[in-house]
């Protein structure tokens, strides 16, 4: 693995018990210019891996607790009146940082969940007429609770649409509890930055150079088309599908010391790159068939493009 990117994914496992794969999927997203759907049940640590991520990162970081009375200005900011100068000024909201945890978003109306939108897509945000550009890296990891549980609004399809991946940590094993058991000191307090903001924007700038063959480009296309023909799925992938899988691949092979993007990469990444973005037909939900089943499905269907090792 890339030494900076171990650095990352050792450094937040000091603090985060187990499920090495979920944080090296995170550390992919990040260095790769994605944002993250973090999505369980409560109590299996979502918050105390995002904060392990954004010390160890050493960026700003601002948490928003998301509520249902929460507002759009409470996440962007307001343009205030000076009565001392006669001018609006702004005072900007806790979107402006590095690192944004938008903690339980899905608690909160999907008007407010909106208002990550541009700041998500452009890495601004628009406020009374006036644009302001977001501190680079800019990163959204936000945690959410199944949408079954009361008190929860889904997330509109464009919302989840710009997340490059959704994922679920699930409970740990017998060994990774019993450890979480005897370490009951603050998490955060066992870890160190290890990275600097600059060193992100390095870093994503050298991913870029990641070599990625014509035929696999082909295959990445071919699996997100596939989504928008199969049966039993009732809104497929967009083009932003083909984009995320593409980048996180990269990222994937950069944090494995490669300089070229294996078919491996790709299918390791397509459930956390895809799932969110599709959604089944009625149907296919009574006969008991999941999002993750039907990607697995197109998965095995597709045709398999030989890399050479060189790229």
């Amino acid at each position: 693995m890339n030494s900076t990117a171990l650095k990352i994914v050792d450094n937040v496992g000091m603090a985060f018990v187990g499920k090495r794969g979920t944080i090296e999927k995170i550390v992919v997203a990040i260095l790769s210019s994605g944002h993250v759907l973090i999505e369980d049940v409560p109590g299996v640590g979502k918050t105390t891996l995002v904060q392990a991520i954004a010390k160890s990162l050493g960026c700003s970081f601002k948490r928003i607790q998301f509520t249902p009375d929460l507002l759009p200005s409470d996440i962007t900011g307001i343009s205030v009146y000076n009565s001392k100068t006669g001018n609006f000024e702004f005072k900007e909201g806790p979107i402006v940082a590095n690192v944004i945890l938008a903690d339980e978003i899905n608690r909160s109306s999907p008007k407010t969940q909106s208002s990550l939108l541009e700041a998500m897509q452009e890495g601004q945000i628009t406020v009374d007429g006036m644009t302001y550009k977001l501190p680079q890296p800019f990163v959204v990891l936000a945690t959410q609770n199944p949408i079954e549980y009361e008190g929860t609004f889904p997330l509109p399809e464009a919302q989840l649409d710009r997340f490059a991946m959704r994922i679920k940590i699930g409970y740990p094993d017998f060994e990774e509890e019993k450890s979480i058991l005897k370490f009951q000191e603050k998490p955060s307090e066992k870890i160190d930055t290890v990275i600097t903001a600059q060193e992100v924007i390095k870093l994503r700038e050298a991913i870029k150079d990641i070599h990625v063959e014509d035929s696999l480009e082909d295959y990445i296309i071919s699996v997100v088309q596939a989504t928008r023909k199969h049966p039993d799925i009732y809104l497929g992938c967009s083009p932003r599908g083909s984009l995320a899988l593409f980048n996180a691949s990269r990222g994937l092979a950069f944090i494995r010391n490669r300089d070229y993007v294996l078919p491996d990469d790709v299918k390791e990444l397509a459930q956390a790159v895809l799932n969110h973005r599709i959604i089944l037909k009625p149907e296919a939900r009574m006969k008991g068939k999941t999002v993750s089943d039907v990607v697995s499905s197109i998965l095995d269907s597709i045709r398999v493009p030989v890399v050479r090792s060189n790229g």
